[in-house]
């Protein structure tokens, strides 16, 4: 149901790619299940694994203004009325290079309704040592700068029956809070709210389906999420590096079971929810110029 099945691996790290959207099937470290996936056989539900582009996350109503013209996207949410995850994640993706521990996939964007610009977008999945690097790049092909946001939506698990029992640390010094449509309506320190996991902390019964941004980097650059199992004794690192501004963490509260609360969704995002729509950070993307984002799993 998903096309054809790259596995990589590297030492004890295993993965899944397949070929509709260029997905992130799976992930597993030493047979202990990091990304919590789907079946081959299986369709993808709740955004598992699936590249977004040319944006992440939600345009609301599907309206946007770009260089003078009104644009119109496709609902993809209609329970909301929203346009959500872009217009690649059923595409059948070309594979384009493949080897033991690494696979390479590309796909063409045509102008359509909405939309009307022409990208090629590459997705590179590469294990070694420390774990996974996933590295999304765009070109514009067309002749007219195009807007342009990335992201992609793996879900991260420790082994936990549910997240609630899961210890969380998110290095964002902002919270993007929303409206009953998931749109953003202001950007707020994390200080003093239930949304501040700078320090770890436990879940517990907290219903996350957050955007948050002013990420806190390390010397090397990446801001790095934690999920950790309530022992210490193991868990996975999810940093984000070049192309990434925000990030969407998401406890799946809206998931059929037995999906829901399974899993934590840690999306790295280059712009927030409806960036098309609202300005912010959204990339223009000049004709035969590229954007890179890079991401990656580190699991312990």
């Amino acid at each position: 149901m998903t096309g054809r099945q790259l596995t990589l691996r590297h030492g004890g790290h295993a993965a899944d790619v397949v070929e509709l959207g260029a997905a992130l099937r799976s992930y597993t470290f030493e047979a202990r299940e990091v990304v919590h996936g789907f079946g081959p056989d299986d369709l993808i539900t709740g955004g598992h694994g699936q590249i977004l582009a040319p944006w992440p996350n939600r345009v609301g109503a599907g309206r946007y203004r770009w260089r003078g013209e009104d644009q119109r996207l496709p609902l993809s949410e209609p329970d909301s009325g929203n346009a959500i995850h872009g217009l690649l994640r059923w595409n059948a993706w070309q594979v384009t290079g493949s080897d033991a521990a690494v696979a390479e996939l590309e796909t063409g964007l045509w102008p359509q309704p909405g939309y009307p610009f022409r990208l090629r977008v590459r997705a590179r999945y590469a294990l070694d040592d420390a774990g996974l690097e996933v590295t999304l790049t765009a070109w514009n092909e067309g002749d007219e700068t195009a807007p342009y946001g990335v992201g992609q939506h793996p879900y991260l698990t420790v082994g936990t029956d549910a997240v609630d029992d899961a210890t969380l640390t998110v290095p964002a010094g902002t919270w993007l809070r929303t409206d009953e449509k998931g749109l953003p309506v202001a950007e707020e320190p994390v200080t003093g709210t239930p949304y501040d996991f700078r320090e770890p902390r436990a879940i517990g019964a907290d219903r996350l389906d957050t955007p948050f941004g002013s990420l806190v980097r390390d010397a090397d650059g990446r801001a790095v999420v934690r999920l950790a199992h309530p022992s210490d004794g193991h868990g996975v690192d999810l940093w984000l590096a070049e192309g990434t501004e925000y990030l969407q963490i998401y406890t799946g509260d809206t998931l059929a079971e037995p999906e829901r609360r399974r899993a934590v969704a840690v999306e790295p995002m280059s712009c927030p929810p409806n960036a098309f729509a609202d300005g912010v950070a959204v990339v223009a993307l000049e004709p035969g110029d590229h954007h890179t984002l890079r991401w990656g799993i580190t699991p312990w």
